[in-house]
């Protein structure tokens, strides 16, 4: 990737760059829609990344080049505000982040930018704030700060995606992104934003399968389901669902929130259940709270797809008390996770190729992967 990324470059604006960035995509193990509750989520950083590359100009402009995007391109200046390009929607991620970290202080002159990567598109896996977070490091290190706290890159990342983006999501995706460290998942308090590393044992594969489902979180079912929990957290008079050990009677709060919030309350238990089955190597109740995740988000969150259903239940047969599936992500559509001994690897990988077929017919795109460290300048 680094070679093409250079080459992209050099074709595109005639000289090498300066400095590349990357930052990987992720992959939540357990721990949906729990984060803009202020709850608890087990995501890990893949090899699936983005990388940035840039030079400084002296004129104020990004000039930005897209070659995962059949070399698209799109400009805008920083001296006046900056606003969404419709007729590049992609570019926002980028706008954002340059528009939000010169609010925030930072001082960068224009770019020239090429971006490259070998994320999967619709595949759920984060793709968004790994742009994010590889373009916002490097603004930063070009206004001179490297070392630009990563915390608080997720949190510019989180609002790109709030004002820039139109998705209301929680700060897991970015924050993983930025923070990962290898070898590990990382259980994240999303309230406070805590990181604790937590060991994949070496016995351990993770394993992505792609359903062939492209999802969309902005057309409104993402940020409805938002406004759902956002409203029994009212209900129950807390400040999110988080609050709730237990959850209480549904009173007169409607069905569909009630079933919302019981999703919630119910996956905070098991992703900090699953942190623990991790740790002491627990494949079997691994795989019964991955299990019981996925139940909930098909029919207490209503977020599967009857694809992504007949997806994990091929897996985990396959993988039986080894490990266990689930879906993973914002929902309808996107991928599945297993985590399973490698063992069992070969048995669960050969049960989709026989079993499973995208919409179009096609085999599934299968990824194993291990965790990777999260954003850091490569140049």
């Amino acid at each position: 990737m680094i070679d093409a990324i250079n080459t992209l470059f050099r074709d595109s604006f005639g000289a090498s760059p300066t400095l590349i960035t990357r930052a990987p995509g992720r992959v939540n193990l357990i721990g949906e829609h729990t984060d803009y509750n202020d709850g608890f989520v087990l995501p890990c950083a893949i090899s699936k990344q983005t990388m940035v590359a840039v030079r400084p100009r002296d004129d104020g402009m990004v000039n930005i080049i897209a070659g995962d995007l059949n070399s698209a391109s799109t400009s805008f200046d920083l001296g006046v505000p900056i606003l969404t390009d419709a007729a590049a929607p992609w570019s926002n991620y980028v706008r954002g982040m340059a528009s939000l970290l010169q609010a925030e202080g930072l001082e960068f002159p224009g770019v020239d930018m090429a971006i490259h990567g070998d994320m999967p598109q619709g595949a759920g896996l984060s793709s968004s704030a790994a742009l994010e977070n590889a373009s916002g490091l490097a603004f930063a290190a070009l206004a001179g700060q490297p070392d630009f706290d990563r915390t608080r890159l997720a949190q510019v990342g989180q609002r790109t995606e709030h004002e820039f983006a139109g998705c209301k999501c929680g700060i897991m995706d970015q924050l993983v992104s930025a923070r990962a460290e290898a070898g590990s998942a990382l259980l994240i308090d999303c309230r406070s934003l805590e990181v604790t590393p937590v060991a994949i044992p070496d016995d351990i594969a993770i394993l992505i399968v792609h359903s062939g489902i492209s999802r969309g979180l902005v057309d409104g079912e993402y940020n409805a389901r938002r406004a759902q929990c956002e409203a029994a957290a009212a209900h129950y008079g807390v400040a999110a669902l988080r609050d709730l050990a237990t959850l209480p009677a549904q009173g007169s709060l409607n069905a569909v929130a009630w079933r919302r919030a019981r999703h919630v309350v119910t996956e905070n238990a098991r992703t900090l259940g699953a942190a623990e089955a991790l740790q002491a190597n627990d494949l079997a109740s691994l795989g019964q709270l991955m299990a019981a995740s996925h139940s909930s988000m098909r029919d207490d969150f209503e977020i599967t797809t009857p694809a992504i259903d007949w997806l994990v239940a091929i897996l985990a047969n396959a993988i039986g008390d080894a490990g266990g599936a689930r879906m993973t992500g914002g929902g309808f559509g996107g991928a599945v996770v297993a985590l399973v001994a490698k063992g069992r690897l070969d048995a669960a990988i050969d049960a989709v190729r026989q079993h499973y077929r995208t919409p179009d017919g096609h085999p599934a795109e299968i990824m194993v992967e291990q965790p990777k460290a999260g954003a850091s300048l490569i140049l």
